[in-house]
């Protein structure tokens, strides 16, 4: 796990999360480059699905181990007229070494099917925009965000399939009326 408060390495079944007890607007991913969708894609205009953003890097291993895979599987199971997978290579350590190139080559090796984005550096320091925007502890991290566009969940490190899977599908299932009741009732 790539953490950014310590180089120290936890085991990849630590996890640690967070549930939105007051869910917060998902801010909109700031990216240098898209794979994978023909056009740059907006988390408003994602709005009546699921999205999980799925924050790794290409060398962190437990971004290739768990967090890929689970995205991956989380594509493949889910109606993509529920649930949009995005991917979110971000990275706070060599920014300037991770190109587009190498990352299509990620992707196509590694076979993603879904929405990849590269993030965008930061001229202020090396933690990159959406990375910071969303105050990402490291990588792997997961993002649920739900129809009504609030962020449900933030998770750091690896994450359970069925937990992931469970929540997910709980969230599909509100309508999205539900889903801006609770963003009114919180606030």
């Amino acid at each position: 796990m790539n953490q950014i408060e310590s180089k120290s390495q936890l085991p990849y079944a630590e996890v640690q999360c967070h549930m939105a007890a007051t869910p917060i607007e998902a801010p909109e991913l700031l990216v240098q480059t898209w794979f994978n969708t023909d056009r740059p894609l907006q988390l408003s205009a994602l709005r009546g699905r699921v999205v999980v953003l799925v924050a790794f890097q290409v060398l962190c291993p437990n971004s290739v181990a768990g967090a890929i895979p689970q995205a991956r599987r989380i594509h493949e199971t889910f109606a993509p007229n529920d649930v949009a997978v995005i991917g979110l290579h971000t990275t706070f350590e060599h920014h300037d070494a991770y190109s587009p190139a190498m990352l299509q080559s990620f992707i196509h090796e590694y076979r993603l099917k879904f929405p990849v984005a590269l993030d965008c550096a930061s001229a202020a320091g090396p933690i990159p925009q959406t990375m910071e925007r969303y105050k990402m502890r490291g990588t792997p991290s997961l993002v649920l965000i739900d129809k009504a566009g609030q962020i449900r969940k933030h998770a750091f490190g690896a994450s359970e399939d069925l937990r992931i899977g469970a929540e997910i599908g709980a969230l599909a299932q509100e309508s999205s009326a539900a889903a801006s009741l609770a963003r009114s009732s919180a606030a």
